[in-house]
């Protein structure tokens, strides 16, 4: 679970983000604009038949349970009920600790679980990012991730903060023990054994999509630098070179499934990544979408420009190295807050301008960060995130848009061979859709309250347009 930032680490990245911001941003985007075709810049993700993809979902998780517990809380019902909202990804956390809580020892039982979770998610039609999390290292600081063997500190102190589990980030111990990670010979050969384990097990499950090799990296402050510049040394010095080996790793037993790599959690203040070329044509740029001021309880500012300085400084690296982009983890706490209805339109359009979709946090039955309440009603602003889009697309696309205010969705194509996939959520009134060009589908009509799948099947080299609208006008 995420909670609020640091006193430190709101001076430092706010700081940035202001020179960030004062250097030029937009208006704010209104409530009824609607996205354009992806960034021409930046490539879409595809499938093994070449055609665009977009990933819509949240993550699943279970952070309690360990060992022989591991992952119970999560169950067939998360997948089935992802499916139902119209949702088609998860990203679901996995931990080393748990894989391989005795150095060279891997836990069959762990790996039957996941399997067992996959399974579901297959059922259901769902893909999954398996995710290598960790928060504060591990449970050498209380937390889950790397194992105790694997945590090296140098003796260096480490004090826990109950009420800001981040400002632990911060304590020498565990900035050390990322240093030790990123460095000894012996750790990162046994982290790449981890992904073998991992990668040569799923490699053909086919709710698989990609591998998430370490959830939310950080790393040790040098003296003297402020956090933006640490962050980017970092990334350049220590996290590409660790992703080019776990790459490796993987590809040594899986050529197929997608590789996403993340910067340090800074980039989600506007702050660009210094992280370099990973030497893989199969990768993904996974950053998360968290204000600092936001997870520490304010309200979104929509005259701040943080959304703006977010979405400039995250497309400068898939744009320059041509990789896509799924943003792993993004969602505020506080979601009932007065302006957070605009948050989640404009950040939905901002996503939506440059990625191949984004996996929330989290899908869960309850308070706090939870998608949904125990009953699984979204909770207030959360349904905001269940609108058509188009899950695959035969061919390339020129025109995507979402209207909010009327409900409806466009989409324009140059179709090639194979079928195009748009995910429509349940609506009160159903939906209508309508083909144009060269192109047909069998479902023009979808009644109220049910999730569906429309597929439509165009003429290769034609100009096809698909509108969804409800029913009933809003």
């Amino acid at each position: 679970m995420r909670t609020s930032r640091t006193t430190r680490v709101l001076t430092a990245v706010a700081l940035c983000c202001a020179v960030l911001t004062a250097s030029g941003t937009s208006d704010a985007v209104g409530a009824t604009e609607v996205a354009p075709a992806q960034d021409a810049r930046i490539p879409p993700l595809t499938d093994d038949r070449g055609r665009a993809l977009t990933l819509r979902g949240w993550n699943v998780e279970d952070k309690v349970h360990r060992g022989e517990e591991a992952l119970s809380s999560v169950t067939e019902r998360h997948f089935r009920d992802l499916r139902a909202a119209g949702f088609n990804f998860a990203r679901l956390l996995i931990f080393w600790d748990d894989l391989e809580p005795v150095r060279g020892q891997y836990s069959e039982a762990y790996l039957r679980k996941i399997e067992r979770v996959l399974d579901w998610a297959r059922k259901h039609g769902i893909q999954v990012l398996l995710d290598a999390h960790q928060d504060v290292f591990g449970p050498a600081f209380g937390h889950r991730g790397i194992p105790e063997w694997a945590t090296r500190t140098d003796g260096l102190p480490f004090t826990p903060h109950p009420d800001d589990w981040f400002a632990e980030y911060f304590e020498p111990a565990v900035q050390r023990a990322f240093t030790h990670l990123y460095e000894d010979f012996d750790l990162r050969h046994a982290q790449a054994r981890m992904w073998r384990v991992l990668a040569g097990r799923f490699e053909d499950h086919p709710a698989v999509i990609g591998y998430d090799l370490i959830n939310e990296p950080m790393g040790e402050i040098a003296e003297g630098e402020d956090l933006p510049t640490a962050a980017r040394r970092i990334e350049a010095e220590q996290l590409t070179p660790m992703y080019n080996r776990l790459a490796d790793a993987v590809r040594s037993v899986d050529r197929e499934n997608w590789i996403f790599v993340e910067p340090t959690p800074i980039v989600g203040e506007g702050v660009p990544t210094g992280l370099g070329r990973i030497e893989d044509p199969r990768t993904v740029y996974a950053p998360h979408f968290y204000n600092t001021a936001m997870e520490a309880g304010a309200d979104y500012d929509p005259a701040a420009g943080w959304i703006e300085a977010y979405e400039r400084a995250v497309t400068a690296y898939p744009a320059q190295y041509r990789v896509p982009v799924v943003v792993g983890e993004w969602g505020p706490l506080n979601n009932a807050l007065p302006n957070m209805g605009r948050f989640y339109r404009e950040a939905l359009t901002s996503l939506n301008r440059y990625s191949s979709g984004w996996a929330g946090y989290v899908w869960c039955y309850g308070g706090g960060y939870c998608a949904v309440d125990a009953q699984g009603r979204f909770r207030t602003n959360k349904e905001q995130t269940a609108t058509p889009y188009a899950a695959a697309v035969a061919g390339r696309v020129t025109v995507d848009t979402y209207d909010p205010k009327s409900g409806t969705y466009r989409i324009e194509y140059r179709a090639k061979p194979g079928t195009t996939e748009i995910s429509l959520p349940p609506d009160a009134s159903g939906w209508r859709v309508e083909v144009t060009g060269q192109a047909w589908t069998p479902t023009t009509d979808v009644p109220a309250h049910r999730a569906v799948t429309v597929r439509v099947h165009g003429r290769p080299g034609a100009r096809v347009g698909v509108v969804v609208s409800p029913r009933t006008p809003r």
